[in-house]
C-alpha cells in the first residue's frame, strides 16, 4: 500500500532504537521527512547518513525545555505532517518497593514531558486543518505488568490526556491516537526479563522462552511490524482513525475489548 506520505514531515521522538527507530526507518522509506529525536547523537547520525536530507536531528532529553525548543526550530515554517511520542520507561518495580522520588521521576519522564511537547506542537496541526499524534505507550494500559507499577500508572495517565485531546481536534482534522505494545524483541524487553530473572532462580534466557511461550502467536513482536501500523495510522488513510489505543501484542490482552 502507498501511505502516501511522500514528502511529509514528522517528528519521532525517541528515534535512535526500538520501536522509534523502526517507526521512523519505514517513514524514511515511503518518501517522508523526519525530524529524529533522541539523546544519542551517534545513532541519530547514523540515520542521516543512511537517508540524508530526508533527516534532521536533534540530540537532547527530552524533558528538557531546550530540546523541545530545538524541536521547534527544526520545524521552522514547514508543515507539521505527525508528530510520534515516543521513549522509555520507567524502572521496574511493584508498588511495594516504590519511594514517592520514584513516582516524581516517573511523572517527569513517562508524563509531563509528553504533554507538554504536544501542547507545543498542536497548533501546528489545528492551524493546517490537518495532523496526527501518536503515543507509543504499552499494553500495561489495558492490561497491569506486574512489577512495573510506574508504567502502569502513568502510561494509563497518557491514554487519558489522548482521548480527551482527541475530542478537542477532531473536527480540525487532526487524529490522536495510541498505541498499546505487548512485548517486543527491542532492548527495552531487556529490562523486564532481568527483573523476573532476578525475582526467581530461573537465567535470563529461561524467563525469554517463558515469555515468548505465554504469547498466543508465540514470539515476541518485531520493530517493523509495529511500524508498519504506526505508518498506516500517520497515514491520510487513517482519516476517520482517532481517539484509539490499539494494541499490538500477538493476542497477549485476555479482555474482550484487547
Amino acid at each position: 500500500m502507498d501511505l502516501k506520505i511522500d514528502n511529509q514531515r514528522f517528528v519521532v521522538c525517541g528515534a535512535s532504537s526500538g520501536f522509534g527507530r523502526a517507526i521512523a526507518e519505514l517513514l524514511l522509506d515511503e518518501g517522508a521527512k523526519v525530524i529524529a529525536v533522541a539523546r544519542r547523537e551517534n545513532k541519530l547520525n547514523e540515520l542521516k547518513e543512511s537517508y540524508d536530507t530526508q533527516v534532521d536531528i536533534v540530540a537532547g532529553d527530552l524533558t528538557d525545555d531546550d530540546t523541545h525548543n530545538e524541536i521547534e526550530a527544526a520545524i521552522g515554517n514547514d508543515q507539521l505532517h505527525g508528530v510520534v511520542i515516543n521513549a522509555g520507561g520507567p524502572p521496574a518495580l511493584s508498588p511495594l518497593e516504590t519511594a514517592i522520588y520514584d513516582w516524581d521521576e516517573a511523572y517527569e519522564n513517562v508524563m509531563r514531558w509528553k504533554i507538554e511537547l504536544v501542547l507545543r506542537l498542536v497548533s501546528y496541526f489545528t492551524s493546517k486543518k490537518y495532523g496526527r499524534i501518536l503515543f507509543v505507550e504499552s499494553q500495561s494500559v489495558k492490561q497491569p505488568i506486574p512489577s512495573l507499577v510506574l508504567s502502569n500508572s502513568f502510561r494509563a495517565g497518557m491514554v487519558g490526556f489522548a482521548k480527551s485531546l482527541s475530542q478537542e481536534v477532531a473536527k480540525q482534522g487532526v487524529t490522536v491516537n495510541v498505541l498499546a505494545p505487548g512485548s517486543h524483541d527491542t532492548p527495552a524487553i531487556k529490562r523486564v526479563i532481568k527483573k523476573a530473572a532476578d525475582e526467581s532462580d530461573k537465567s535470563m534466557e529461561e524467563v525469554r522462552e517463558e515469555m515468548e511461550a505465554s504469547i498466543p502467536v508465540g514470539r515476541f513482536g518485531k520493530g517493523k511490524e509495529i511500524a508498519s501500523l504506526a505508518g498506516w495510522i500517520l497515514s491520510p488513510h487513517a482519516s476517520y482513525v482517532t481517539g484509539q489505543t490499539i494494541s499490538h501484542d500477538g493476542g497477549n490482552i485476555q479482555g474482550l475489548f484487547g
